[in-house]
């Protein structure tokens, strides 16, 4: 006796108990709870970077010899660098390019990388080997050695690492979405489409695409806080941001010369990189529980 397949759940209400399992799994995992906060806080302080922050001009890049190497204090918080500005007010202030930024860099590199890795799963052949041995030769340099290069042929600034990160990320995206690619296409929907003639092109947008979202959704979460560390990594460098513009990065090169006696100059931006890393690499772990396929075998 031949089974009767299950009628398909709705998109609505399938995504709609995603998105509650997700939200209890979160609220009832206290490091994944924590780290949500921890996120939200950090894209509220950078949209309202410069109502936030007690001197957003100071914030912004301009100086204030009268409090040169101030250390922490009520009038100070966190303490005043070389050129007096307030560290609090450059740390708010520099969260607004450290969510920007980053989240450009990975929204590009998805938008890149994605469809690049569904038609090469799916089509195969020559169109996947030269799209692959094209993706394995970026994935042949270490993302930010890659960047670093990039940059220092492009010029220093923001614009240009940012443009540096996204040619060196998205090769990480069509090699996820091919995989995942290459096991959807003989799904019985997809060659139900197949069978109805509909065009190729129709069938990756449409069935291959949308199924694809858990998988990059994870490593996206996971990348913001890689791009975030590498954006930082750049302007320590002198090759991303470059002053009086507030950056956490270029914040810890900036002290880095006072740190056995005016420590609070770098401490502070690197005790932020470090926390908001840590933040979405945790979501990101806990999404990649929630959304592992072994788990529901």
């Amino acid at each position: 006796m031949t089974a009767i397949p299950a009628l398909p759940i709705e998109p609505e209400v399938q995504s709609t108990r995603t998105f509650h399992h997700v939200a209890n799994v979160i609220v009832h995992d206290p490091l994944s709870f924590i780290s949500t906060i921890v996120i939200i806080l950090f894209i509220l302080i950078g949209i309202f970077a410069y109502q936030v922050a007690p001197n957003p001009t100071e914030g912004a890049g301009k100086t204030n010899a009268e409090n040169t190497m101030l250390p922490p204090s009520p009038a100070h918080l966190l303490g005043a660098d070389r050129l007096g500005r307030d560290v609090l007010s450059r740390v708010i202030v520099g969260a607004r390019p450290a969510l920007i930024v980053p989240m450009m860099v990975v929204l590009f590199a998805v938008v890149i990388g994605a469809p690049l890795g569904a038609i090469a799963g799916y089509k195969g052949g020559w169109v996947d080997e030269v799209i692959m041995r094209i993706t394995d030769l970026f994935l042949a340099f270490p993302s930010l050695l890659l960047a670093m290069a990039i940059t220092s042929a492009l010029g220093r600034g923001l614009q240009n690492a940012a443009i540096a990160l996204i040619v060196s990320w998205w090769p990480w995206y069509t090699r996820l979405v091919r995989g995942v690619t290459i096991s959807l296409r003989e799904r019985y929907f997809v060659e139900a489409a197949r069978a109805t003639g509909v065009r190729d092109s129709v069938i990756i947008m449409r069935h291959i695409l949308p199924n694809t979202i858990s998988p990059i959704l994870v490593q996206a979460t996971v990348d913001l806080g890689t791009v975030i560390l590498a954006m930082g990594g750049l302007a320590f460098l002198g090759l991303g941001t470059q002053p009086p513009a507030p950056d956490w990065g270029l914040m810890v090169s900036e002290g880095r010369d006072f740190i056995l006696h005016q420590w609070w100059i770098s401490t502070y931006p690197g005790i932020a990189i470090f926390v908001v890393v840590l933040a979405f690499n945790l979501l990101g772990d806990t999404l990649r529980d929630i959304f592992d396929p072994r788990q529901y075998k």
